[in-house]
């Protein structure tokens, strides 16, 4: 794991970003609309929202994949690996305004040739007040303890949703994860190809609508048991 700042912008790679959105009508249409001007396209992944996502995303121009009820996080991403398979690089955000888009760029400056991910880290980089509870924080450090500890890297935010990736690196994975423990299922699956991973600090704010749908113990659970999961993949490799 390393930590990179500057390098060559995104030249003619096709980028484009995919939001898995889940009742996130007052937030989607602002997202969209900050990340039109850093890629060739937004894709937005509705899973199976009850307010008027789809609309709102339609409107700010994303082209939309609507699932025809809530699979959950990952199974929303997934889709959306799958659907925008023609791309080179493809950049996920959340639907809920709390990552900036400006900040894109970044994270693209980062891929260099070498790199097959850019984690935009929120623990290197800025947590505005309010934009993360007390029980995540720790949560998180913990968690991310338990991975660096079992997988021999230095990784310092494997659960943000905000991050770039090559097309070709993920088309060597096998994703397993449907809910929130999907970040760490594309981290972890990446580095036992071998994938290189770095980050960049990035501002992470709090939200303006609604609420989250993580639950802080059953999806701190979740994750645990995937990282687990992934690491019994590495003991049953060298058991052969």
């Amino acid at each position: 794991m390393a930590t990179a700042r500057e390098a060559p912008a995104r030249g003619d790679a096709r980028v484009v970003v995919v939001i898995p959105a889940y009742n996130e009508a007052p937030s989607i249409g602002g997202v969209i609309r900050g990340c039109q001007a850093h890629a060739d396209g937004v894709l937005v992944v509705d899973d199976g929202s009850r307010d008027d996502t789809a609309g709102e995303a339609a409107r700010a121009g994303a082209r939309v994949l609507r699932l025809d009820r809530n699979c959950g996080k990952g199974q929303a991403l997934q889709a959306g690996i799958t659907a925008a398979a023609d791309a080179d690089v493809l950049v996920f955000i959340d639907a809920d305004g709390q990552d900036d888009p400006s900040e894109i760029p970044l994270l693209l400056a980062a891929l260099r040739p070498e790199v097959d991910m850019v984690i935009g880290s929120r623990f290197i980089g800025t947590f505005e007040p309010g934009a993360i509870t007390l029980i995540n924080r720790v949560g998180s450090h913990a968690l991310c303890g338990v991975l660096n500890v079992l997988f021999w890297t230095r990784v310092t935010d494997p659960f943000a949703g905000f991050r770039a990736v090559r097309s070709s690196a993920l088309a060597r994975c096998s994703l397993r994860a449907a809910r929130y423990d999907i970040e760490v299922d594309v981290l972890l699956a990446l580095l036992q190809i071998g994938a290189r991973v770095v980050e960049v600090p990035v501002r992470r704010s709090p939200r303006a609508h609604g609420a989250s749908g993580l639950d802080s113990v059953v999806d701190g659970t979740r994750i645990l048991l995937r990282i687990l999961d992934r690491r019994l993949d590495v003991a049953r490799r060298w058991a052969r």
